[in-house]
This record gives structure tokens, sequence and C-alpha cells, in this order.
């Protein structure tokens, strides 16, 4: 078994979305989490601010939501989060991922989005917003190309069907 910098590293990817400033239930839910991870030699560390995900149901009143990118990126280095130590981007300054977002949506078929269980209780449930647009529908796709983007194709594949289904279609031609 390899130790030391060879050794094969966990890596581990999480983000939030600026929809509003963090809380001390950031803290103990997520950050103080994401410190020890980023510590520990185990792990290589990926930490991001979702502010496309935020346009998914924010979409109508967006004003905030560069403030708040700005907000969570200071509370994220406030709470010990290290660049040193993890990569801490934001999601828009990755062209990639709207690129694979885009083609990962070409292929997956709308049934599949309309299934989903929380797109259907958020549909049920939440009142105060229209969330009758692709950008809720395809929240899932857009989560789907966020783990593809770092994590490499393994034996069992991603762990994303909408990822298997572009694989199937294009990669295994």
């Amino acid at each position: 078994m390899a130790t030391g910098p060879e050794a094969k590293k966990s890596r581990v990817l999480s983000g939030m979305r600026p929809t509003g400033r963090l809380h001390i239930g950031h803290y103990f839910g997520a950050l103080q989490n994401w410190v020890r991870l980023q510590n520990d030699p185990a792990y290589e560390c990926f930490y991001f601010i979702a502010d496309w995900h935020a346009l998914t149901s924010d979409y109508a009143d967006t004003s905030g939501v560069a403030e708040n990118t700005l907000q969570i990126m200071i509370d994220y280095l406030a709470a010990g989060l290290d660049p040193a130590k993890s990569v801490i981007f934001q999601q828009s300054a990755v062209p990639e991922h709207a690129e694979l977002h885009l083609l990962l949506s070409m292929v997956t078929p709308l049934g599949w989005l309309e299934r989903v269980p929380t797109y259907k209780e958020a549909l049920e449930n939440v009142k105060d917003k229209d969330l009758h647009n692709y950008g809720f529908l395809g929240y899932p796709i857009l989560q789907c190309a966020d783990i593809v983007m770092f994590f490499r194709r393994r034996k069992g594949g991603s762990g994303c069907s909408f990822a298997g289904a572009f694989e199937g279609r294009y990669w295994n031609r």
C-alpha cells in the first residue's frame, strides 16, 4: 500500500449557494467539518460558492448574489478554510461547469427530471417563487456536472445517471 504523497487521496467536493448570509448553523453544519477535512492528509478538498445554483430558484431577483458571493468567500476564510490546503472557487468562474451542464442537459430525458422527488415536493410546497423554469427543473443536471468535473470516472462510473446517459451515447461507441 502506498503511503506519503503518492498515496491516493479521497476527494471531497462541497459548496454553498449564495442566497443569503452565512450563519452559525453553516459553521456547525458544514464549515467546521470542511476545515477538519482540509487538515487531514487523506483528503483532497474542493469547496465552492455555487452561484449558478443560486440562480435556479432566485432568478427573479439576483441583486444579492454578487455581494453574498463575496461575503461567503470572506466567511469561508474566516472559518479557517485555507487556499493552500483546499481549492476554493466560485462556480461561475469555471466555464467548463456550464459547458458540461449543457452537454449533459442535451441527453437527459425530460421525464427523468420531472420524476425527481425534491422537484415535485418543491413545486407543491414553495408558493412564494415561480419554480416552473428549466433552471429549477435542470438543477440535478447542474449538480451532476459539479460532481463529474472533480471525480474521475471509476469502474462504477460517476454515480450520476445523467453522466451515464452521456457516456452511453457518446463515449462507449
